[in-house]
C-alpha cells in the first residue's frame, strides 16, 4: 500500500505526541507549526500522572528535565480561607517551554519532518485527499490532523459554531521564582471572576497562571492595575506577587479561551487537544487530555493506513465516538466544578467542602483526573 500523506497543523502537545505515535509504527507525517521551538505558551503546566505509562512506552517522558513531582492540592477563597488535600493520582509539573522543546527534538531524531514559522491559511477537502494552503504554499495530503489549539484562523475559515460565540475569559500566565514554595504542592487561589493555579516546573522555577474575566481588565486599564485591584484580595495571591522574583519582562497572555463545545471531527478533520475540545483550566489537566487523546488518534490513524477495510468514513466515526466516550464526562465535570470558583460565596463554600466533606471533595478531584493508559 502506498504511504499516506499525513499533515499534523500544530506543534503543541497534541500534534508532537500524535507524530511521535506515528512514528513508532514507521508512519511518517509532517507537522506544520507557526512558531519555532522552544517557545513559551499559556498554559497550567500541570500534568496528571495518568499520562505516565503510555510516555514511558514511547520513550518520551522527560525524565531528564526532572520535573516537579506534585502530589497536595491546596485550595483559598477569594478571602483567603485555606484547604489541601492530597492528589491520589498525583502528576509532575514541567514548563512547555521545555517539554515541547524536548519532544520536538526528539521527533527530529525519529524521523518526523517540520514546516516551522509557517502559519496555515486554509483547508480544503475534495474527492478523498485534502489542499492545504499556507504562509509557505500548498500542500497536498490525504489527511489532516488539526492540532492547533484553543484558537485559530483556522477555525473561522471552517466556521466553526465555537468561533461565533464571543469568550469572555482571558489568560495570564508568569514563571516565577520563590524559595520557599512546597515542591510537590498545587495551589488554586480563587479572587473576583477568577482563579490562580501556582505550581513548581523544572529548574526551581514556579508557573503563576491565572483566568480571568474580561471585564476586570477592562475595569482598570491593565494587567498590573487589575492585579493589585483584584487578585491581592486573596492575601496569599498578594503574599506570593510580593515575595517572588519574575523572570518574564511581561506576562505572557491570550485572549478569547472558550470552553464551548467544539468536536473532534469536522469536514474530514481530525482535531485533536484543545482544537477539539478544552477543559477548564482548575481541573489542571488540559495536557494529559491532549497526550491521551493524540494516543487514541494515533491507533486509529495506524489502523486507517494498515487496513484497507478500515476506511475514511470508519475511522472519522470511530475516532468521534471514542473521543466523547472517553471526554465528554470529563469536559462536563470541569465546566460544572468552575462555577464553584470565582466568587466570594461559592469559592467559601467549595473550601468548607474541601476541608469537612473529604470524601465528597477527593471524589470531585478523581473526575478531573483520568486512569492511568
Amino acid at each position: 500500500m502506498a504511504q499516506r500523506r499525513i499533515l499534523i497543523a500544530g506543534g503543541g502537545l497534541a500534534g508532537l505526541i500524535t507524530a511521535l505515535h506515528l512514528a513508532r509504527e514507521g508512519i511518517s507525517s509532517t507537522v506544520i507549526e507557526k512558531q519555532c521551538y522552544p517557545f513559551h505558551r499559556v498554559c497550567g503546566e500541570y500534568v496528571s500522572n495518568e499520562v505516565v505509562p503510555y510516555l514511558n512506552r514511547l520513550e518520551a517522558y522527560p525524565d531528564l528535565l526532572r520535573p516537579a513531582q506534585i502530589k497536595r492540592f491546596q485550595l483559598s477563597s477569594t478571602r483567603g480561607d485555606l484547604a489541601e488535600l492530597m492528589l491520589d493520582t498525583g502528576g509532575f509539573g514541567i514548563s512547555r517551554y521545555c517539554l515541547d522543546q524536548f519532544l520536538y527534538q526528539l521527533a527530529i531524531r525519529r524521523g518526523i519532518q517540520f514546516m516551522l514559522e509557517t502559519e496555515l491559511t486554509n483547508i480544503h477537502f475534495k474527492g478523498d485527499s485534502f489542499l492545504v494552503d499556507s504562509s509557505a504554499g500548498s500542500h497536498e495530503a490525504d489527511l489532516v490532523i488539526a492540532a492547533h489549539g484553543k484558537r485559530s484562523r483556522i477555525d473561522k475559515q471552517l466556521e466553526r459554531s465555537f468561533v461565533s460565540r464571543s469568550s469572555p475569559y482571558v489568560g495570564v500566565k508568569y514563571h516565577i521564582t520563590l524559595p520557599d514554595f512546597p515542591d510537590d504542592l498545587i495551589a488554586l487561589h480563587n479572587f473576583s471572576n477568577g482563579y490562580c493555579g501556582i505550581s513548581r516546573v523544572e529548574n526551581e522555577i514556579i508557573n503563576l497562571c491565572y483566568l480571568t474575566h474580561r471585564d476586570n481588565v477592562r475595569a482598570y486599564g491593565n494587567i498590573r492595575a487589575m492585579e493589585e485591584a483584584v487578585l491581592f484580595r486573596n492575601p496569599f495571591i498578594r503574599d506570593i506577587f510580593n515575595r517572588a522574583r519574575f523572570l518574564f519582562e511581561k506576562p505572557e497572555t491570550i485572549n478569547e479561551i472558550s470552553f464551548e463545545t467544539k468536536g473532534p471531527v469536522e469536514h474530514h478533520i481530525l482535531f485533536c487537544g484543545d482544537a477539539a475540545g478544552m477543559v477548564t483550566p482548575l481541573c489542571g489537566n488540559g495536557m494529559a487530555m491532549a497526550i491521551h487523546a493524540a494516543k487514541l488518534l494515533g491507533e486509529r490513524v495506524v489502523r486507517w493506513c494498515r487496513e484497507p477495510g478500515y476506511s475514511r468514513a470508519i475511522l472519522e466515526k470511530d475516532y468521534a465516538q471514542t473521543w466523547q466516550r472517553r471526554f465528554s464526562k470529563r469536559l462536563w465535570v470541569g465546566r460544572s466544578i468552575q462555577r464553584l470558583f470565582g466568587s466570594d460565596r461559592a469559592s467559601r463554600s467549595a473550601v468548607r467542602l474541601a476541608r469537612h466533606i473529604k470524601p465528597v471533595a477527593n471524589l470531585l478531584v478523581s473526575l478531573t483526573h483520568g486512569k492511568p493508559f
